[in-house]
């Protein structure tokens, strides 16, 4: 049980330093400077490192036939040459690198993140099957985190100087990875779980610990001219190891039973307690859907265990990939714009708004798995596609209110879209499983998260051209609302779309999901 809880532990550490393309708001204009390029170059690179994820699913094939220290060394060491080489060549280490060069090294570095991905997807979804929502939001809420982690570490060494800040995002993201990654190694496997009478407990102080980073997360970025950048490194950092008293306190209680059980075998008062656990939780798993169990075990049977080839010839994994591509895709291009947005409005701090967004993403995340953990036998909990939908009609507005000029509206319009695309993009997890089985999840969900580089390009791409047009005569630099207004009006439609095709879904899967509760 002890070694169950590690695992997690592994897979929050390595979640919490995996999000390296979520902080280049933060040196994408200064970024933009050094290479001397226009904005629709900048948002190649924004592209390629998403397009990274169109290999994703090399990540997902090779989970099945390799070890996961394999998997992670391979994704770490991705990401240590595509950024580590362009660190070099910002400081002139090295002089032979083109555009080009660049284009592909961003694309390396994008697909680090899936390998590394996919095994704590794996690890989590195999080692806590009953409570598979739970554990998968709760590591990937610190992957919403990463950025405000990156940032926090560059302001505490370099506070004002912002070309030595684009580089040292570079190291960052170069050799941060590989060092975590080493050290979770050891812990990062595959256990023999079974569902326990203290799960809900860890789970309890797992929260507790998580919420208080997230609060702490959102205060300092609140007030990170008034706090000192040291305090802020610090702290984090102490709240970043805090998740590791859970197994060690599930080992002493392990060696306290088991000191215990011998006391009672020495004095012949043991009594062999035969449950219904195995027999009963047998008789339960009937059915092809529904709820699987018996007592307090309740396991949500998938929908149906299907490959890639079957998937994408189902609708409702095009209406679900159209929904997350409308939607939390469409997030994270904001955000990956945020730099260029807040310039736009003369918003000096950008990384200051990476921080909020990041921070809110975090919560965004980290909610569905609170809801799922509390009230996922209720009645009134929605089906997922139809918690999508309410997550995307507020992210629409948030488009909208971007029109207003004010820089109240961009914090609440940053936080809103930082929370929903985070809650999104945790619910989605479990959204694949449900739809499309267990059995092809590390394959089947790299192919649907493959809608983000297409968002990307799409959607990034249009906002740069809009740019560009509105930036005429002015050294490529855009100022003013008229930059992205044209833009956020489309984005604001398209999410809209998107919320009407996830009702569509949860229409079609509604039936589904009233049998699994």
């Amino acid at each position: 049980m002890a070694l169950q809880w590690l695992t997690l532990v592994g897979a929050i550490w390595l979640q919490s330093i995996n999000g390296t393309n979520s902080n280049f708001p933060a040196y994408s204009s200064q970024l933009k400077r050094l290479l001397s390029i226009s904005q629709v170059q900048l948002n190649n690179l924004t592209f390629a490192s998403d397009a990274g994820k169109l290999l994703g699913w090399f990540a997902g094939f090779a989970s099945l036939h390799l070890p996961l220290w394999l998997l992670l060394l391979i994704g770490s060491l991705l990401g240590f040459i595509g950024y580590g080489l362009q660190f070099l060549f910002l400081t002139n280490q090295i002089t032979s690198l083109s555009y080009t060069h660049v284009f592909f090294l961003s694309i390396l570095a994008g697909n680090s993140i899936c390998w590394i991905n996919t095994v704590c997807y794996s690890v989590t979804i195999h080692n806590f099957p009953f409570d598979r929502q739970v554990a998968v939001g709760l590591s990937t809420s610190y992957l919403g985190l990463s950025a405000k982690i990156y940032t926090d570490i560059v302001d505490a060494l370099f506070p004002s100087s912002p070309i030595e800040r684009a580089k040292a995002y570079l190291l960052l993201n170069s050799i941060l990875p590989l060092m975590v990654c080493v050290v979770a190694l050891p812990v990062v496997r595959y256990v023999n779980s079974r569902k326990s009478r203290r799960t809900e407990g860890g789970f309890v102080v797992m929260f507790s610990i998580t919420i208080a980073t997230g609060t702490f997360a959102v205060i300092s970025s609140f007030f990170s001219l008034m706090l000192a950048s040291w305090i802020i490194v610090t702290a984090m950092g102490v709240l970043l190891l805090a998740p590791i008293v859970v197994p060690v306190a599930e080992r002493v209680m392990e060696r306290l039973e088991k000191k215990c059980w011998r006391r009672r075998v020495c004095d012949g008062n043991v009594e062999e307690v035969v449950g219904g656990g195995g027999k009963g939780l047998e008789e339960g798993v009937k059915g092809e859907q529904g709820v699987v169990g018996t007592g307090d075990e309740v396991v949500v049977r998938v929908k149906e265990e299907i490959g890639v080839k079957v998937m994408v010839m189902r609708m409702d994994f095009w209406l679900y990939f159209c929904v997350y591509l409308c939607g939390a895709t469409l997030g994270l291009v904001y955000l990956n714009n945020l730099g260029q947005i807040a310039e736009s409005r003369g918003y000096p701090r950008a990384s200051s708004l990476l921080s909020l967004s990041s921070s809110f993403g975090f919560f965004g995340r980290l909610v569905p798995s609170l809801l799922d953990n509390f009230f996922s036998r209720s009645k009134c909990m929605p089906s997922r596609p139809a918690s999508i939908a309410a997550l995307m009609a507020p992210m629409s507005a948030s488009f909208f209110l971007l029109l207003n000029r004010t820089t109240i509206s961009l914090y609440i319009s940053t936080a809103t879209i930082g929370v929903c695309t985070g809650a999104i993009t945790s619910i989605a997890v479990s959204t694949t499983t449900d739809l499309f089985g267990m059995k092809n999840f590390s394959v089947n969900h790299n192919i649907v998260v493959a809608n983000i580089p297409i968002g990307s390009f799409l959607f990034g791409g249009l906002a740069a051209l809009v740019y560009r047009k509105q930036s005429s005569g002015r050294d490529g630099r855009c100022i003013g609302m008229e930059c992205y207004q044209t833009t956020f009006i489309f984005w604001g439609c398209l999410c809209f779309i998107g919320t009407f095709l996830a009702l569509i879904l949860h229409a079609r899967t509604k039936k589904f999901y009233s049998q699994r509760i």
